[in-house]
């Protein structure tokens, strides 16, 4: 059975633009403007760029959840591969046979091969496998050998599962059930054009109305829209009232950093830093000097996610201190270990549930402080508000003739 000689390319840290950047370096693909292998941060500039989106939702029986998107989520993989016109071969079938012999055929014609499974059913997340939880997302795998699925997911280092695990995974939903995908080579001379593209997709995300949902859920309105709820207590949507002291304000609190910190898989700051990456490579590509003042305010805005980011579990409080440690050693492990460190990352989930436990139990802050918390959040949010915005000011200008 086939593993890939010579695999070496673990450098993606999400799901989407990770993967297609593993499986493009590994087939020797490069882009025109730096001769390296295409960056994560040119393909995920071109897939949409980042966003920022704001969500809260609440489902009986479980602690409320906060969503914060910080890219493109609008079917971001398949603009990518029309955009930059990506010859790739699709292959789904609803028999399992059917489904490792494409695995096969696609490793042993000398092609890491993209495929879709389901996160919570992979042993290496640390992820309850629960009937109502499910996520298909795409992995690089470059080896089977009939027992072993050998995977490049998120992680610095090489990931295994079982043959039984990962069909599983596979099998987990029926739209994207055993769905696999080999890349050929993009066209390279649609690369300018799909840099501008996604440029002015980003720009059209911050601003306008959303090719979904309202308005206030996206851009310069949702940062508002949130620092607005942060402090006004009347509403039922307020983090008074939608996130109270205990259980559930611990999990907004821990959520908003997942989001900003990577919880995706992805870069720290929100993607800021990834973004700015991308758009010094436009600078180049496109010969618009501009766009490198752009990517410099963008790191102004990375920074200042980091900031709240922090802010949501912060230095002066033992127990929420001790859970962003936790969470950031967590996510270190992942990335530079991999699976190495499980039983690690198993005891740091086994103590964060504790936290919680006590959070729930006796929150370690008082009204009056968790009042001065929403307030100091809410400054940070609107000092974002009006970084973000410049920085989509100076992007536009730069791409304005």
């Amino acid at each position: 059975m086939p593993i890939l000689e010579h695999y070496h390319a673990f450098a993606g840290r999400h799901w989407e633009t990770g993967s297609v950047a593993n499986a493009a370096a590994y087939q020797g693909m490069v882009a025109p403007h730096t001769g390296k292998p295409l960056s994560e941060a040119l393909l995920m500039g071109v897939a949409g760029g980042i966003v920022f989106g704001y969500f809260t939702f609440d489902y009986a029986g479980h602690d409320p959840m906060l969503a914060l998107l910080t890219r493109n989520t609008f079917d971001p993989l398949t603009t990518l591969f029309d955009r930059m016109a990506w010859a790739r071969e699709v292959r789904q079938t609803t028999n399992p046979g059917t489904a490792v012999k494409n695995l096969v055929d696609a490793l042993e014609n000398g092609s890491p091969a993209i495929v879709w499974a389901d996160v919570f059913s992979l042993p290496y997340n640390n992820l309850a496998r629960e009937e109502e939880n499910w996520a298909m997302n795409p992995v690089v795998v470059y080896g089977y050998d009939g027992e072993t699925v050998y995977i490049a997911d998120r992680s610095g280092q090489p990931l295994t599962v079982t043959a039984g695990e990962f069909a599983q995974a596979r099998a987990r939903v029926k739209k994207d059930k055993f769905r696999l995908v080999v890349l050929d080579a993009p066209d390279m001379d649609k690369l300018p054009g799909a840099a501008q593209k996604g440029i002015w997709q980003t720009i059209s995300l911050y601003s306008d109305q959303p090719p979904k949902g309202r308005k206030e859920n996206f851009g310069a309105a949702a940062l508002e829209e949130w620092a607005r709820l942060l402090t006004n207590t009347r509403n039922r949507q307020s983090w008074t009232r939608f996130f109270p002291a205990g259980s559930r304000l611990y999990a907004g609190l821990t959520a908003g950093f997942r989001w900003i910190n990577g919880w995706q898989g992805a870069a720290d700051g929100a993607e800021r830093g990834l973004y700015a990456d991308f758009l010094d490579e436009a600078a180049m590509l496109l010969n618009i000097p501009d766009l490198s003042a752009a990517a410099e305010r963008f790191r102004v805005c990375k920074t200042a996610w980091d900031d709240l980011g922090r802010a949501l579990l912060p230095e002066s409080t033992p127990l929420l201190k001790e859970t962003r440690e936790l969470l950031e050693r967590s996510q270190q492990l992942f990335y530079e270990t991999g699976d190495r460190n499980r039983q690690e990352r198993l005891a740091i989930k086994d103590r964060l549930r504790e936290l919680q436990a006590a959070a729930s139990a006796d929150f370690p802050l008082t009204d009056a402080e968790i009042s001065d918390l929403h307030a100091h959040l809410a400054d940070l949010v609107l000092r974002l508000r009006h970084l973000e915005s410049d920085a989509m000011q100076t992007l536009q200008a730069a791409m304005t003739p």
